[in-house]
């Protein structure tokens, strides 16, 4: 199979195809095809060589705005090896990154971040529930849907006394959402996030900071929640103000509290989830879009606590 991409340059050709070709191996490697190319005029041989095509025509796409990662190749390869790939994609759009979400948990769950003002995300590691969330607020705010971005996470940690560790509060749980500040820097840039941040358009809240508060023209983000009381989380639920979005993100299966059975999260998802204003949107296994291992990882882990 023939394919020829159209590339502005040679910078974007060598995007696509990465350093010394690793995109292409990868990509070769994955579907069981050989792949060889002289400049933007591929040859594509093997069973899956169709969805090769659509792969290197995706990165082709991305390459024009961004360097392409090995992230992105494996999300690419991910969204087109699903079994329940849907038929549409959706993409996230913000001045320096374009996040195409193809597999049918993630596109169900920005749909939802889009049309809906609650929205929960539930499920492993690496998943994507916080970096999605976290592009659907940048994107939000690019927009100017939302004034502000507002991050918060429960003060509890597995295994870990915030006490015994130096600063205030707000100092004590930068650390932990190191996450979120990742995807923040990957989205805006370090000199961007660190000018909002100091302008408080980007806000870093721990959950014990926001009683009594009202947050109006805002994007929350409630990462960790299944670390949450039921008290918290019903407190932060009331926090919404007018032309808020919430976003809700946890891993049931990974609860810090002394008593697991009292998450706020666990509660939460009984509470509500026959109101048709919020969104639960569920992930598994098969979703985690990190490295293949992690997904063998999460699978092995299920599997061991079925069976105990």
């Amino acid at each position: 199979m023939h394919l020829s991409l159209e590339v502005d340059d040679s910078q974007q050709l060598a995007s696509i195809c990465g350093s010394f070709d690793r995109n292409l191996e990868t990509i070769a490697k994955s579907l069981d095809v050989e792949i060889n190319n002289k400049g933007a005029e591929f040859v594509i041989r093997g069973q899956s060589k169709h969805l090769a095509a659509r792969i290197l025509q995706d990165l082709n796409v991305l390459a024009r705005t961004q360097t392409i990662s090995a992230h992105d190749v494996q999300m690419s390869i991910k969204a087109y090896t699903h079994d329940d790939l849907p038929g549409e994609s959706v993409s996230i759009k913000t001045k320096s990154k374009f996040i195409h979400v193809r597999s049918a948990n993630q596109q169900h769950y920005v749909k939802a971040i889009k049309n809906q003002d609650c929205t929960f995300g539930i499920g492993p590691a690496g998943t994507g529930k916080t970096y999605l969330a976290v592009a659907r607020a940048v994107e939000a705010l690019e927009r100017s849907d939302v004034r502000r971005i507002v991050l918060v996470r429960p003060a509890v940690e597995a295994g870990e006394k915030l006490g015994f560790l130096p600063g205030d509060l707000t100092e004590k749980i930068d650390p932990y959402l190191r996450p979120i500040y990742d995807a923040l820097y990957e989205m805006m840039g370090f000199d961007k996030v660190t000018k909002l941040l100091d302008k408080n358009i980007i806000e870093v809240a721990p959950l014990a900071f926001m009683r009594g508060r009202t947050l109006n023209e805002s994007f929350i983000i409630l990462d960790e929640a299944q670390n949450t009381t039921i008290e918290q989380m019903k407190m932060f639920l009331t926090r919404m103000g007018f032309g808020s979005k919430m976003v809700i993100t946890g891993d049931i299966t990974q609860i810090d509290l002394a008593k697991p059975a009292l998450s706020g999260l666990l509660h939460a998802m009984k509470v509500l989830e026959s109101e048709s204003k919020i969104s639960f949107c569920h992930f598994h296994s098969k979703d985690v879009v990190r490295h293949k291992l992690v997904q063998r990882i999460v699978v092995a882990y299920e599997l061991f606590e079925g069976l105990s």
